[in-house]
């Protein structure tokens, strides 16, 4: 087996199975890339194939989704911050002292609370559709906002965010019609699968409630942005209806010198335009790294 192929491992941390993809040299610069709802680290099949040439890939699946640990919602803390510490410990044990976080959905506020944490070991930031700004919140949330506030009032409409015409919609909302064609069916079919699981869509519901605690460490992470300027290169869905590309131009902000590139996408920009990202991307670590 060369370097450049996808390895399928697991891995211990605090007693909870974490599955991950690996590939590329250990020696080569480090990408962690950081899945967000209602994927897993199937989504950046087709980037960690385009890159493990030059680098190294780490892409794991965080607990209650793809291959890794699903405990039920009574024998386990599915927060962010308990998500973010177990990548951590997963990140730790591989033995990862620097890297860089290429974040989507749930994987920033999972990888920006490791990023504020300890700056010192994030090279840098890979940012699509991931908040970090109340600007980037589109009116799609207001359901979930409402939830959040009253989740026995909310949770029948919510939980038709966990339908199979719902996931695909995630798909292919915004993608151009001359590339709707590229979006793999496998893709939005996998995901379902997960959540269709015995007692995944109790998981996904408490995750959906927690997510209004990401929203106060929004300063926090602005703050580390002002404080340490990690270089950040933006892809963001232009047409993104879950987080709006204002989102995507909060970040300049306050990191002025960041590159920020607003495609003719979706919220799964990787799906419709992966070759422009992985090239966008190697580009960037080729400067950076």
């Amino acid at each position: 087996m060369t370097a450049f192929a996808t390895r399928y491992r697991t891995a211990q941390v605090d007693g909870v199975e974490i599955a991950y993809r690996e590939a590329g040299d250990p020696a080569r610069p480090t990408l962690v890339l950081l899945h967000g709802f209602p994927s897993s680290s199937h989504m950046f099949r087709n980037l960690i194939a385009d890159l493990a040439d030059e680098y190294h890939l780490i892409a794991p699946d965080h607990v209650g989704f793809g291959r890794s640990a699903t405990p039920a919602v009574e024998d386990f803390e599915y927060s962010f911050a308990n998500l973010g510490r177990l990548t951590l410990g997963l990140l730790d044990g591989l033995g990862l002292e620097r890297f860089f976080l290429y974040i989507h959905d749930y994987g920033a506020p999972i990888g920006l609370r490791i990023a504020a944490a300890h700056p010192e070991r994030v090279a840098g930031l890979i940012v699509q559709s991931g908040n970090a700004y109340q600007a980037g919140f589109t009116p799609f949330w207001k359901l979930l906002f409402d939830h959040a506030a009253d989740r026995a009032a909310h949770e029948p409409a919510v939980r038709e965010l966990l339908t199979v015409e719902a996931t695909e919609w995630q798909y292919t909302h915004g993608v151009p019609a001359d590339r709707l064609e590229r979006i793999a069916p496998e893709a939005w079919l996998l995901d379902q699968a997960g959540m269709d699981r015995p007692g995944n869509k109790e998981v996904q519901l408490q995750l959906f409630w927690d997510y209004q605690f990401n929203l106060g460490e929004y300063p926090g992470f602005q703050e580390y942005f002002r404080t340490h300027r990690p270089p950040t290169l933006i892809t963001w869905g232009e047409n993104d209806e879950i987080f709006g590309a204002d989102g995507a131009v909060a970040y300049t902000e306050d990191l002025p010198d960041a590159e920020l590139h607003l495609l003719d996408a979706g919220h799964f920009a990787l799906e419709s335009h992966g070759p422009e990202i992985a090239g966008l991307i190697r580009d960037f670590l080729r400067r950076t790294a």
